[in-house]
């Protein structure tokens, strides 16, 4: 494992890597987050997950932010991307996206939120140690989890949040992108149809950004 955090372990015969940077805090990551895993059955993809802090990304404009989202940067966002990040520094790359899901799956789904509770009931989901949760007041591995948020957060600039997603373009070089964010999350071929749209919008030379009107907040399923 390297030393910010990204795994450099070799993909799958056969299947495009796909770099996936999420904050498990994020509603939206993590919508995106189920659609990913829908492309990757009927696309030749495989996803590899990489933590981002939207702790980080705000540290140094809270003064800007609405009080409410102020007050959850300080006080709720540092804590799962810290236990996420201990847990792939002391266990391996393997456990970060299931972690992930467990995390995501209480938080989102079954609406128990980023509470000490969940973050221990996550990390038994997955077969890890519930001492971990320590980390989420432990500065211990911010420096692997700024490198990582770093290393997405670049691709993309400081406007944007979580996720940022990082494919192999056709020269060689990765095409990274914010998004897509979408509400419910497609499957089957509409996951597939997404992909490919998606990837051909943000391999166009010059393509700059797309926006559309939203109605709704998320649908979790």
């Amino acid at each position: 494992m390297s030393e910010n955090g990204k795994s450099g372990k070799q993909g799958k015969p056969g299947k495009t890597p796909v770099d996936f940077w999420f904050d498990p805090l994020c509603p939206w990551a993590w919508m995106t987050s189920r659609w990913m895993l829908e492309v990757e059955k009927v696309r030749d993809v495989e996803v590899r997950w990489h933590v981002m802090s939207l702790a980080v990304l705000n540290e140094d404009r809270l003064d800007e932010l609405p009080e409410e989202y102020r007050d959850m940067m300080e006080t709720k966002a540092w804590g799962p991307v810290r236990v996420v990040i201990a847990a792939q520094q002391k266990h391996g790359d393997d456990y970060t996206g299931k972690l992930y899901t467990a995390l995501g799956t209480r938080f989102h789904n079954q609406g128990e939120g980023p509470t000490r509770e969940a973050i221990v009931s996550a990390l038994k989901d997955v077969g890890l140690p519930e001492e971990l949760a320590e980390y989420a007041d432990s500065d211990t591995y911010d420096t692997q989890l700024r490198a990582s948020h770093k290393e997405g957060i670049d691709m993309v600039g400081q406007d944007v949040g979580t996720p940022v997603i990082a494919v192999p373009g056709a020269d060689g070089e990765q095409v990274a992108f914010f998004g897509p964010v979408v509400t419910p999350a497609p499957k089957g071929e509409a996951a597939a149809r997404l992909w490919d749209g998606t990837l051909l919008v943000a391999s166009t030379p010059g393509f700059y950004e797309l926006k559309r009107t939203r109605k709704q907040g998320p649908i979790f399923d």
